[in-house]
């Protein structure tokens, strides 16, 4: 597997890759799941969806559009997508929960025709829904790069402003912090997360490898910080697990990968269980 690596570029790509997105998608994950935006992921990655598929039909329709990646029209439409999430949440301000599933809603919908005027599915969309090992390029990697560098810088510059956020949003707003804008940025994070781990995990599950690990970590952990390790552990254990186990038995890296997460989210409400039954007999004796 190591001299494969070495060998083929394209190996190269899809392994930098997932331990890229390995931390960035559970370190942003982290933020929703406190602030009980679990859903958003599901939003965006749908509407990101529609702009691969308004990529791929371009692609074909019009010769203008023949090397335009899809990857960038993803990220066009997946950040419009959180910046009309955002106005819908002013829009309904005593129903803010509704933003997300109006989204995600005009998400499929706009996918469904976009990919019906295309002629349905091609093998290019069905690796932008699953994943793929191969489809990751060059570009691709150092695209990515560039989003998670800036998306770490600006979690550990807005540390202490997004924590108060997630925990206690009223007293974060009477202590002074500009919270419409931390969480304009926050969201526009998101959905740049959301199209960057579509090439590795695949637009229907890349909000699994968001939440999944969240949701093992919150098990063992015993601090924020804590939480936010562990989660990015699980997360980079379910990547790379994933791409070895689809590479050597030809499975979509994205199901693999979620399965894995999933295992893993089992093994600690288990290991859990067992902390607690131990604890108790102690205490009795």
């Amino acid at each position: 597997m190591i001299s494969n690596i070495l060998q083929y570029e394209f190996l190269q790509n899809a392994f930098l890759t997932g331990i890229i997105i390995g931390i960035i998608a559970p370190l942003i994950g982290v933020f929703i799941v406190v602030r009980r935006l679990s859903l958003i992921a599901d939003a965006l990655s749908h509407v990101t969806l529609a702009g691969i598929a308004a990529s791929l039909l371009l692609e074909k329709k019009f010769l203008l559009f023949s090397g335009l990646n899809p990857m960038y029209m993803g990220m066009v439409f997946s950040v419009t997508g959180s910046l009309f999430i955002e106005k819908l949440r002013t829009v309904y301000k005593h129903y803010q929960e509704l933003a997300i599933p109006i989204i995600l809603s005009g998400g499929i919908g706009l996918g469904a025709i976009f990919i019906s005027l295309a002629d349905g599915f091609n093998t290019d969309l069905f690796s932008y829904l699953f994943g793929s090992v191969s489809a990751v390029s060059r570009l691709d990697l150092w695209t990515i790069l560039v989003i998670s560098i800036l998306v770490i810088v600006l979690i550990i510059l807005l540390y202490k402003e997004l924590f108060l956020l997630s925990f206690d949003e009223e007293h974060a707003k009477a202590s002074g912090i500009a919270a419409k804008s931390v969480h304009f940025i926050f969201i526009i994070m998101v959905a740049l997360v959301i199209a960057a781990s579509m090439r590795i995990v695949g637009i229907l599950l890349v909000s699994s490898l968001m939440t999944l690990p969240v949701a093992a970590s919150i098990r063992i952990a015993k601090g924020f910080k804590q939480t936010i390790f562990y989660s990015v552990l699980f997360g980079e254990t379910s990547v790379l697990g994933g791409l070895m186990l689809s590479y050597h038995l030809d499975l979509a890296p994205g199901g693999t990968i979620v399965i894995i997460a999933v295992f893993i989210l089992i093994l600690t409400i288990l290991l859990k269980k067992m902390a607690v039954k131990t604890s108790l007999a102690s205490h009795q004796k």
